[in-house]
Parts: structure tokens; sequence; C-alpha cells
């Protein structure tokens, strides 16, 4: 497949060249299912979706769905988030407990994955396997192993993915991105990220009446058996057995950022260690260009962004936006709508445009700009960052094998064992 990126208008004509080149070495593999047939559009015209996860942030990525996008199906463990989904928007969906039971369907094409996060990479395994397309939210993983295999299954099948990291459709961050990676503030000194919390162990919860429609097991998936908690149904963010915590919650917008800015997508440390002389549970890791990382600034600043340090000057790095503190650079901003239509107080935590990169990806079978592995790589840094905590000690990483060299303990805590039922397929 060719490799896309969203280009700016600076460097769209650039792209294009390169993309001529790429397509006359890499053919393009396009699915049967693309092409029109009687009685059903091209992808062209209509791309027809399942929703899998119908809560909160899956109702928001249906409200922003756009065209050629169409909803014909929805599936979660706790059923009636279908039903409610379905009529709240007067909709005529196939509805399903069982997300296997949607993806078999022929007349769907791709799905929209926003479960929790430890039930995100096994229906998106599944998606590949079923020849679906995905668009599945951050963070992507609740280990790092869990990430290798679903790279593994999106090469393998062909599928076209993206992850929910917005901020790589975001032009802004792009500019700024670009700025620090190609030297334009002089050579990159340190740089500062957000020291964000990572998940607790889950301590003793009541137990709770089942409500109805809700299938319990398949809602636990991967995670041990416990009896049905309302704290943990809707709260289990900051447990570990489900979920990384804010470090890769929000780190795994911050930490694409520092990826992105870096130019190492495909790869990550080094070395990891606990910052001794910053902020309770700071975290430092150095690449093997020599580039070190300090996640040391305050909880609530610069969250999804961090500060890069350099020769002639600073930038910090958000969402949709940046400061630079050297004066004289002069930068091609966008448009103000460009800026402004990620902030429509009619969409919250917006996504349309980066869904809509997605499905422009689908027809001509291009990778996203923040394809699986990118998505696995950013988030691959916060279990670093949560497992270096953990041990409180300095750990090192070999990030081709995605494996810490001479510690058993370390590569322990890289993978996690899982349910019976609940297994990653054998690829």
């Amino acid at each position: 497949m060719n490799d896309y990126r969203t280009p700016s208008r600076r460097r769209f004509l650039r792209h294009t060249a390169l993309s001529t080149m790429a397509g006359a070495v890499f053919p393009h593999i396009i699915p049967d299912r693309v092409f029109a047939k009687p009685g059903r559009p091209g992808a062209n015209d209509r791309i027809q979706i399942g929703v899998i996860g119908a809560g909160g942030r899956g109702n928001l990525l249906i409200d922003q769905l756009p065209e050629p996008g169409r909803i014909i199906a929805a599936a979660d463990y706790y059923f009636e988030r279908c039903e409610q989904a379905a009529a709240k928007r007067n909709a005529k969906w196939h509805l399903y407990q069982d997300y296997r039971k949607l993806l078999d369907r022929k007349d769907i094409d791709a799905v929209l994955i926003a479960t929790h996060d430890h039930g995100r990479v096994l229906p998106s395994i599944h998606a590949c396997q079923a020849g679906k397309d995905v668009y599945a939210e951050k963070p992507l993983t609740l280990y790092i192993r869990e990430g290798t295999e679903l790279v593994k299954a999106v090469r393998k099948y062909k599928t076209i993915f993206q992850v929910g990291s917005q901020q790589r459709s975001m032009e802004m961050n792009q500019i700024a991105c670009e700025l620090v990676r190609k030297g334009g503030l002089g050579k990159l000194q340190l740089v500062h990220g957000t020291n964000y919390t990572s998940a607790a162990p889950v301590p003793f919860l009541p137990d709770d009446p089942m409500p109805g429609k809700l299938d319990w097991n398949g809602w636990l998936g991967q995670a041990p058996v416990r009896a049905y908690s309302k704290k943990l149904h809707f709260g289990w963010m900051g447990w570990k057995d489900y979920s990384g915590g804010e470090m890769t919650n929000w780190g795994a917008h911050g930490l694409d950022q520092i990826q992105w800015a870096l130019g190492t997508d495909g790869t990550g440390p080094v070395e990891l260690w606990p910052l001794e002389d910053g902020p309770r549970d700071a975290v430092a890791f150095r690449y093997a260009n020599g580039v070190t990382v300090h996640l040391d600034l305050p909880p609530g600043d610069l969250r999804g962004g961090a500060r890069f340090v350099c020769v002639h000057g600073s930038i910090d790095i958000w969402r949709n936006n940046f400061k630079v503190d050297t004066p004289g650079i002069a930068l091609d901003l966008p448009p103000r709508e460009e800026i402004e239509k990620w902030h429509d107080k009619r969409a919250l935590w917006q996504a349309r445009y980066h869904m809509k990169h997605w499905l422009d990806c689908i027809p001509g079978r291009k990778t996203p700009n923040a394809g699986v592995e990118i998505g696995h790589r950013s988030v691959s840094l916060g279990h670093l960052a949560n497992i270096t905590r953990a041990l409180n000690r300095r750990l090192r990483w070999d990030p081709e094998k995605e494996r810490f060299l001479s510690d058993a303990e370390a590569n322990l805590l890289a993978d996690r064992p899982r349910r019976k039922g609940f297994e990653l397929p054998k690829l």
C-alpha cells in the first residue's frame, strides 16, 4: 500500500509526485467490495459502517461521521446502548450484542470501534480477518504485545486502519511538528512532556445488581472475572486491569506529538528511567539518536502536547495550537476557518475531519495519517512509562524487537495473560 499523510497546501505537489512514484512500484490492491454492484453503490459513493461500542465516545463518532460513510449496524455488550443510539436517531439499524455477528455481515465495508480500552484490540483483529476497514479509538491497546499482534493483522489483511489520534489531521499540529522535525529552531536539546497519571490496582468494589441486557462476561473480556460493579462498569479507566490511566488516555495524544515531531513514528526509545530530580512519578526516556524526553510537566499542562527546547528557542505544541518563543520565525499558517473547524461547539471532541480522511483513503487503499503502527508506537510509550514507574528502575528497550533487554520481569509486564475465550487469534 502507498504511504499517505494529509498534505497541507504547501506540501501537496511534493506529496503527489512521491505518491505517483510509489504507485508505480507498489500497485494498488483494491478489494471487490470497493466497486459498485447492482443495488449497492461503490465505496466512492457510499461506505457502509458498523459501530462496535455505542457508549459515550461511540455516540460522538456516530454524530460526526461524514459522507460517504453510512451507519447500518451497531453492537455493544450492553445492548441497551445500541437500542438507545438507534432510537435517538430514529434509525433502522441492525443491532447486536455480540460484535462478531455484526462482522459476519457482508454488506458492511468498515467499522468504527469505540469500546473500552481493554476490549478494543480483539474486535479490531477480528474486523481485519472479516475484511472490514477499521477506525479504532485511542488508546489503541491495553499492553504492548496487543499492539504488536494488531499491527501484524493489519498488514496481513491489508486493512485501511485509522487510529483516533485526531491531532494528526490538524494542520496547526502538522506545521508545529514539522518545524521541530526539520530543525527549524535548531538542534533539539530536550523535550518536556506531561507527567500523566497511571492507572491504579483495582480496589475493593461492592457488588451491584446486574443491569438488564448486559453481557457482563463479554464486557470483562480478557480481564479477570469479577462480580458486577457499577463503579467498574462506568469507571474502568482508573484501574490497570482495564486501562493505563491518563498515561495512555491523554498520553496517547501527547506522546504521539513527541513521536511525530521527532520523526520516530516507527520506533521508540532505547532507555527509560525514573526521573529522580523531577516531580513524583516523573519518567525520562532516551532515543537512539540521543534525544531525551522528560515527562515532568504538571498533569494539567500542555495536555495532548509537549514542549520542545531547541538551540534557537522552544515551541509548545498542544491540540490544534502551538506557541513559539523565538522572534522572527515566519510560518505559513492555515486560514482561520481551518483552525476554527476543530472547535465547533456542536461537536464535542471533534473527529469529523479525521474520520473523513480515513474514508477518503479507503477507495484507493492508502495508509491513513494515523495508521496502526503510529497508534501502536505512541501508546506503547505510555505503557513503557507505566512499566518504568511500576519497577522504579532503569530499563533498556529494543524498539525493533519490542522487548526489554536482559529483564524478564519487565518483559512480563509488556504482555498479559488473557482469559480463556478472549485470546488473541493466531495469525
